[in-house]
């Protein structure tokens, strides 16, 4: 996984080994919700924050449905490179409309 905002203040060996632990484990509780809240009692993590990590999880493996780590990673890329361009566009419309005014006002001499 990548990105600043998974998993802040987690190393990344926690979640991962915490996430097997759910999808090993869950058969043995009676439900999911169950074994997400023993297991992340057992390893010093919340309850919420594990679940976020199995329900992200099945995304990536196919599991449930939704977009997967890598494709909102892409489109964030995406989004930021839209963003950069629009500014760069912005900037070179005001250079052109100040030269453009300058020439103008060259050749009227």
């Amino acid at each position: 996984m990548s990105g600043a905002r998974r998993g802040r203040g987690y190393p990344a060996e926690l979640r991962e080994r915490a996430v097997r632990m759910v999808f090993e484990h869950q058969g043995d509780y009676r439900s999911q919700w169950v074994a997400i809240g023993e297991i992340a009692e057992k390893l010093g993590v919340h309850r919420e924050t594990l679940r976020g990590w199995v329900r992200r999880a099945e995304v990536d493996q196919g599991r449930r449905t939704g977009v997967t780590t890598d494709e909102r990673d892409r489109v964030r890329d995406l989004e930021r490179e839209v963003k950069e361009l629009r500014r760069a566009n912005e900037i070179l419309k005001a250079a052109a409309s100040f030269f453009g005014a300058e020439l103008d006002r060259q050749s009227t001499k």
